[in-house]
């Protein structure tokens, strides 16, 4: 009887030996440790000092001194969170609706008529401006006086528009500046999901005798909705913490019809030094886009494609 045994190439005599599968974990998080301390540091101490400071009577000048539910039963009975809370969801609401459809035409044009980088660079340039400079170039434009927006109204014989000195066209007017930035890069998104729905759909569809707008509303759509979930909720998130558009731009005038959240807790700090009370309004905050975001990944169903 003979026995034979198994070697390594270029070995003789010797058993393979089994290799040891690279343990890469510690690799990884010696990786991962900086983004996570910054992390803690930056987002999770401040949240937790945040809700600390949310039951406390506190003004920089003394130790904060805990005070129990009074903050938030002030908050409950103040009309000018509540308005504030009005008008931010009037904002996110009209910001949102046109950000979204605008950048969705953009996005599609893009897919459908042309590809080219330099387009893409053009339509995401506005988003490389800071919120400030686009706050103050937008005020110098829309002044009912002197501002080049209202000279061309008047010049084609309309009546020149208050756009940041009257309650109704203030919210739509700072929602306008926040689309024009931001619309290029939502549109960017939205491109980039429609890169994952097959060709091949739509050469069914042209195939079965389906225009554009037909294919639009019964292949793009429908196969688009994990990304347009993910958008909404970016968009929405970001758009309840509008803030430096109104502190350029109205500063939550006039009579406080663009006074949103973002802003009021900001004066209340550090214009009141209320720092108890502000820090209950940003807890009230956290917690309303926490229940937004889940009510949207569950009724979007974000989590799902209809490419499966």
């Amino acid at each position: 009887m003979v026995t034979t045994t198994t070697t390594e190439p270029g070995r003789t005599g010797r058993a393979a030996r089994p290799q040891r599968k690279r343990d890469d974990t510690r690799l990884a998080l010696l990786f991962i440790l900086p983004a996570l301390i910054g992390f803690l540091v930056f987002m999770v101490w401040p949240t937790l000092r945040g809700i600390y400071l949310s039951f406390t009577r506190f003004n920089l000048l003394t130790p904060p001194e805990f005070n129990g539910l009074d903050n938030y039963i002030r908050m409950a009975q103040d009309p000018v969170f509540w308005n504030s809370m009005r008008v931010t969801v009037y904002y996110v609401v009209v910001n949102i609706a046109l950000q979204t459809i605008v950048a969705l035409v953009i996005a599609v044009m893009m897919q459908r008529l042309t590809r080219r980088t330099w387009l893409r660079g053009i339509v995401l340039a506005p988003y490389l401006v800071s919120n400030v400079v686009a706050a103050m170039v937008f005020l110098w434009i829309l002044d009912y006086q002197l501002g080049i927006g209202n000279t061309l109204i008047a010049a084609i014989g309309l009546d020149r528009i208050p756009f940041l000195s009257s309650d109704t066209w203030v919210i739509p007017t700072i929602a306008l500046i926040n689309v024009w930035r931001h619309v290029g890069y939502t549109a960017l998104l939205i491109f980039a999901g429609l890169q994952t729905i097959p060709e091949t759909m739509y050469e069914a569809g042209r195939m079965d005798g389906a225009s554009e707008p037909r294919m639009f509303r019964s292949i793009t759509v429908p196969l688009l909705r994990p990304v347009l979930a993910l958008v909404l909720i970016i968009t929405v998130v970001g758009s309840f913490q509008v803030f430096d558009t109104v502190a350029i731009t109205t500063r939550g005038g006039p009579v406080d019809s663009s006074r949103v959240l973002q802003y009021y807790i900001y004066d209340v700090a550090f214009g009141r030094f209320q720092f108890g009370y502000a820090s209950a309004m940003s807890v009230a905050l956290l917690i309303v886009l926490v229940v937004i975001t889940f009510v949207q990944y569950r009724v979007t169903r974000a989590d799902t494609s209809d490419l499966n």
